[in-house]
């Protein structure tokens, strides 16, 4: 049975056994001697142990365990593939700085071999800045890190980051002593050019302010594709058009709860043009007439949210300032929890939009069948729309959706007053297609006596 085990899983590459709380030694061994081509491990959440020697200060090697899964064992196991090893996932693991630095020694072994290009330390909230000072220095090749809910890592930490010169993607999210000054310094001191990074997330960094990220953001090189800075609630406008300045080719930026943002920000105006209710930029076949003189109309500027024409997906749930003129041209589209959000703005971004597949205007009490009405025929290629808690749409945006877009998959009307159970029922039947409608507490229904 073990060799035709051992046979049939010969070429895997990529072995996940996350959160698998009683995986010991011996499972682990029989196991993984069967996979003689693995690349790719993933332990996120599976029960370690830890163990420390009182004299050493070590890793203390027992024999293999059929209890528990070892660190020691562990170890021993990535020694023995380093030449092949590429992606290691530790997450939620609770993996302590002494278990990290003997990692960090081990990936010594690696640096004649392609060695390890990926680690995931995410949730190991012991590990503090010298857990990361041990990853920089151990594993030079790594091209994806993620650091996220390290609570107890600094700014100092971030120093040792400069040293990963071929990093492409990096997640420090919800590292919230993080502020980004020291970040910025670590990816510009790379000679030469920055590392190649695609993929930064620091969403939920609390301690993110305009001048470190203004600092940093000019240090992240020309290939960033995807920008995560979800709950950083101290950014302004003024991050957002550097990012829109340095950044023209992004195909993802998350502003979600960025709350201070506003319209001038998103188009690039003058602070003090902040005035049309829709921007002419964005439905070229609606005119702007200005009332006042010529000077008086908006003037848009080189750090405008338009120029990112590569913009696939943006997030700007619960940035509450903004009103109909922030829209862009995007096939996913987050503009939950905008109360300013009206009909007008609804049809701008069905006109400047007209690949949209993914939207999410839930929350948003001022949308009305009408607005549906006029922007459906633009949305050909809707798939999934969550209207939410949107309290003045009918049964007849439920008609308008179903005539219109033929390729919907995914709809989402819960909490909505006005639109009740048998025009759900109604438009199931009638879209064979759909996989899926959410209609919990539709028409009218007290949540206070469901509940």
């Amino acid at each position: 049975m073990a060799q035709r085990v051992r046979q049939a899983l010969s070429g895997l590459r990529e072995l996940k056994l996350a959160c698998l709380r009683n995986l010991s030694d011996l499972s682990f061994n029989q196991l993984s001697s069967c996979v003689p081509s693995l690349e790719r491990l993933s332990l996120a959440y599976c029960h370690l142990n830890f163990e420390l020697s009182p004299a050493q200060g070590s890793i203390n090697p027992q024999d293999d365990s059929p209890f528990q899964l070892s660190f020691h064992n562990l170890l021993r196991f990535v020694k023995e593939r380093a030449g092949k090893l590429r992606a290691l996932d530790l997450s939620g693991t609770g993996l302590p700085p002494e278990a990290l630095h003997s990692l960090g020694q081990m990936a010594i072994l690696c640096r004649q071999q392609p060695g390890l290009t990926s680690l995931d330390l995410s949730g190991c909230s012991e590990l503090t800045d010298g857990a990361l000072l041990a990853v920089s220095r151990g594993l030079q090749h790594l091209q994806h890190l993620s650091l996220g809910k390290l609570q107890r890592l600094t700014d100092a930490g971030c120093t040792a980051l400069g040293g990963l010169r071929e990093l492409q993607s990096l997640d420090m999210a919800e590292c919230c002593l993080v502020s980004g000054r020291e970040l910025a310094q670590a990816l510009g001191s790379v000679s030469g050019a920055p590392p190649p990074l695609t993929s930064l997330r620091l969403a939920y960094c609390s301690s993110l302010k305009d001048a470190s990220v203004l600092s940093l953001i000019p240090a992240l090189g020309p290939s960033l594709r995807v920008l995560d800075l979800s709950s950083c609630m101290a950014l302004s406008n003024r991050t957002l058009q550097a990012i829109c300045t340095y950044h023209t080719h992004l195909s993802v930026l998350r502003l979600a709860w960025c709350k201070e943002l506003r319209d001038w920000g998103l188009l690039g105006l003058e602070e003090s043009s902040e005035k049309p209710a829709l921007c002419p930029q964005l439905c070229p076949e609606l005119e702007y007439q200005a009332s006042g003189p010529e000077d008086a109309s908006p003037k848009p500027q080189s750090s405008s949210l338009l120029i990112l024409q590569a913009l696939q997906e943006l997030d700007l749930t619960a940035c509450s300032k903004l009103t109909d003129a922030s829209l862009a041209k995007l096939r996913q589209l987050s503009l939950s929890l905008l109360p300013a959000l009206t009909d007008m703005g609804l049809v701008a971004v069905a006109r400047g939009c007209p690949s949209l597949e993914h939207l999410v205007p839930s929350h948003c009490s001022h949308i009305s069948d009408e607005g549906w009405v006029q922007a459906a025929g633009s949305w050909p290629r809707l798939q999934h729309v969550n209207l939410s808690s949107c309290s003045q749409l009918t049964e007849q945006t439920l008609d308008t959706i179903r005539q219109a877009c033929k390729q919907i998959r995914v709809l989402d009307v819960a909490m909505c007053p006005g639109i009740n159970v048998a025009a759900v029922r109604r438009f199931q039947a009638q879209l064979p297609q759909v996989t899926c409608v959410q209609s919990r507490f539709v028409g009218g229904a007290d949540l206070t006596l469901t509940l």
